[in-house]
């Protein structure tokens, strides 16, 4: 009984790779248009097992069909978890092991990777279209989808135990505060005193650790930005959703396989201030970078915002400091945490909970120094009160009471924050103050 079932997988495993080879021949002979290229193959497919002398359930046919294009047109067996719209995150650790994040909780997938040589194709099939390049000499490679799915994949020696791929998915819907706020990542009084930042030309440091949503909520402040201001946007991997019409989009280039002609995002922040820019987003810094961040942000381009890997506000302080070390120009200390405190004006903590919820935990002003010290106020603070019997985070996003000392700049622009937005009851202010005044 195991012979005979290990046979007809052979039997199988052979008619999927002829097929496989019938259509990419056809496919080259023919070269269809791109736009055709999805409609062609599935035509080919088609006439392909017509053509054969096998006979295969519908069911059987149909799914080999599928696999069959999707290793053709897509990246075989990763293809199905692309196409599921639950899934958020897709960690391939060699070809034995498939995690993905569904609802912010890591689970194992149900995907069969025949081998190394399988996973190699796939990355191949992933960076050839951009011109990149991975070998054992550059073993690791960042690269897009072109849905904007960012990727990072890593091959041996460096990878011990086979190829890694990691695949961030892009929401294919682009989600406004209303979606934050639903989800519960935000207040709507956050909602309403963020916007005021953004419209008002504050500059803005969103920091969270890995996965926590920083790049979802810098894309839903950017939608805040007036339709009429010139935005130049700066990353490793495209993925930023721009809802206005006068954007400039750049994307770091890696080196090519001689080493030569790498542009690295310092070296795109530095150009872009000759572009004439209004606002300047990068979608992270990690690295020099962020020196020329903090000095355009000093020299007149206000309203500008990034993101940065850290653990709270406090901790993005010193993340800044060390990156601006890394651009080697041998600033002092106190040279950097000065540039940072004029820079700087409000920082955005994003977190993910144990839950997998992801939440805006704390809004900062930074509003200065005070000798060797950054001074910082936080104006919102997220309390957790406990955990329900399924394991959700139970508590709330809470302002503290405190006014920002940029209010004025807020006004200007032509909001009028009410007391209710810090937290402040309006009644029991008048009637403190009353008390004072008897």
């Amino acid at each position: 009984m195991a012979d005979s079932q290990t046979g007809n997988i052979t039997e199988s495993a052979k008619l999927r790779q002829y097929i496989i080879e019938m259509v990419q021949r056809e496919l080259l002979r023919q070269q269809p248009a791109p736009e055709k290229t999805a409609e062609v193959t599935r035509s080919l497919i088609v006439r392909a097992f017509e053509g054969v002398n096998v006979k295969l359930s519908r069911p059987m046919q149909q799914q080999m069909a599928q696999e069959i294009y999707n290793e053709i047109i897509g990246l075989g067996p990763l293809q199905p978890l692309l196409d599921d719209e639950t899934v958020s995150e897709i960690m391939v650790n060699g070809p034995k092991q498939v995690f993905i994040e569904r609802n912010g909780k890591l689970q194992l997938a149900r995907v069969h990777i025949q081998g190394e040589e399988e996973l190699r194709r796939i990355i191949d099939r992933i960076i050839e279209p951009l011109g990149r390049h991975i070998d054992e000499k550059h073993p690791m490679v960042d690269a897009r989808l072109p849905d904007g799915s960012r990727v990072n994949a890593v091959i041996p020696p460096c990878a011990i135990d086979g190829s890694s791929i990691t695949i961030r998915k892009f929401s294919k819907e682009k989600l406004k505060v209303t979606d934050l706020i639903r989800f519960g990542s935000i207040t709507e009084m956050m909602a309403k005193f963020l916007e005021a930042c953004v419209v008002s030309r504050l500059n803005i440091v969103i920091s969270g650790g890995t996965g926590s949503g920083k790049t979802t909520t810098l894309n839903v402040l950017s939608s805040y930005i007036p339709n009429d201001e010139r935005i130049v946007t700066i990353e490793d991997a495209a993925e930023l959703q721009m809802q206005q019409e006068h954007v400039v989009r750049l994307e770091t280039k890696p080196p090519d396989i001689g080493g030569a002609n790498e542009v690295t995002i310092r070296d795109l922040v530095r150009n872009s201030l000759r572009m004439r820019p209004e606002r300047i987003i990068i979608g992270e810094c990690r690295g020099g970078e962020a020196i020329d961040m903090l000095q355009a942000m000093n020299t007149g381009h206000d309203g500008s915002m990034t993101t940065v890997h850290a653990n709270s506000p406090r901790d993005a302080i010193s993340r800044l400091e060390t990156l601006c070390m890394m651009a080697g120009m041998d600033l002092p200390l106190m040279v950097i945490r000065s540039q940072i405190a004029s820079a700087v004006d409000v920082i955005v903590q994003q977190n993910r909970l144990r839950d997998g919820s992801r939440k805006i935990t704390s809004i900062s002003e930074v509003s200065g120094m005070e000798g060797n010290t950054v001074i910082m106020s936080d104006i919102y603070r997220y309390e957790q009160t406990g955990i329900s019997e399924d394991g959700k985070i139970i508590g709330s996003m809470k302002p503290t009471g405190i006014r920002p000392q940029f209010m004025y700049k807020l006004e200007a622009s032509g909001f009028k924050l009410g007391p209710e937005v810090f937290g402040v009851n309006y009644s029991e202010m008048v009637s403190n103050r009353d008390r004072r005044g008897r």
